[in-house]
């Protein structure tokens, strides 16, 4: 469980002279430096393309693949996978979090339960999913959800206990309700732990939604993958690959963005989206 408390988290500031188009241009200069190394590597060891392509041949693969429309029904699968998978796995683990974070006692109870069902490598589980709950999209969301579940779960609980305790004491001294309490005190303080553990939640569900397809699928960006390394076609999964990364960084700057909006008040935010 995370015990990192965003009240207490000292973020050093970006320097002076980084200004935003300073900072782009590193991200660019960065990028092309990654490319002309990788390009170079290949070229002077004389690696075929059949075992790691070079960045051109990544390229065409990546305009190949959508100047056909052949990705665009598999990466719609997958999207709907991973969101869906995202929203079943945060609501049950906010929902689960929340109850467990205001009783000790579930807390002793479920929480080993939790743990226990968590350690258990998702990979091994997937083919009992997908026998479970068959080889559409059904399957990679519950295996999605699995893997989102955990991280909320347990940046809510701590979240919730990192309420203060003079205010929780000064709520119930007005005879405020367990509602009212959880509402005006609990949760507000909760809420920067919930997004850090939906931000960790949606790059994993990408994740899982490949696991789910790899195991058994008809479409998708991981059925993809396969068609792609039974042909032995590694520019093309370098391609899809590529797609899948670009998908995590979209989801990542959007969850930081309804972060951003959300949990207003908490410094831990702000200064994070002001250094990346």
């Amino acid at each position: 469980m995370s015990t990192a408390n965003t009240e207490n988290i000292d973020f050093e500031p970006p320097a002076p002279w980084l200004t935003p188009a300073r900072r782009k241009a590193l991200i660019a200069a960065v990028f092309v430096a990654v490319i002309a190394a990788w390009q170079l590597v290949v070229s002077a060891l004389g690696i075929s393309h059949l075992i790691f392509p070079g960045p051109a041949g990544v390229a065409r693969s990546i305009y190949d693949v959508f100047q056909s429309g052949e990705v665009w029904p598999h990466l719609w699968v997958t999207l709907y996978e991973i969101l869906a998978g995202f929203a079943l796995g945060a609501f049950a683990g906010f929902l689960l979090g929340a109850l467990i974070g205001q009783s000790a006692l579930l807390e002793l109870v479920l929480y080993p339960y939790v743990v226990a069902f968590q350690t258990v490598p998702k990979v091994a589980v997937a083919p009992l999913f997908v026998l479970w709950f068959g080889f559409d999209t059904t399957s990679k969301v519950v295996i999605t959800a699995t893997i989102v579940f955990f991280p909320v779960l347990a940046n809510t609980i701590v979240g919730l206990r990192s309420a203060p305790r003079d205010q929780i004491d000064l709520m119930r001294a007005f005879t405020a309700s367990s509602w009212h309490v959880f509402r005006m005190v609990r949760l507000p303080h909760a809420l920067p732990y919930v997004f850090a553990g939906l931000d960790i939640g949606i790059v994993l569900a990408v994740i899982g939604a490949i696991v789910g397809e790899f195991v058994g699928a008809q479409a998708g960006l991981g059925y993809l993958i396969l068609q792609r390394n039974f042909s032995m076609d590694a520019a093309g999964m370098f391609a899809i690959l590529i797609v899948l990364s670009a998908i995590g960084i979209v989801l990542h700057g959007l969850m930081k963005t309804i972060a951003r909006r959300v949990v207003f008040w908490a410094d831990a935010f702000t200064d994070l989206s002001r250094g990346t």
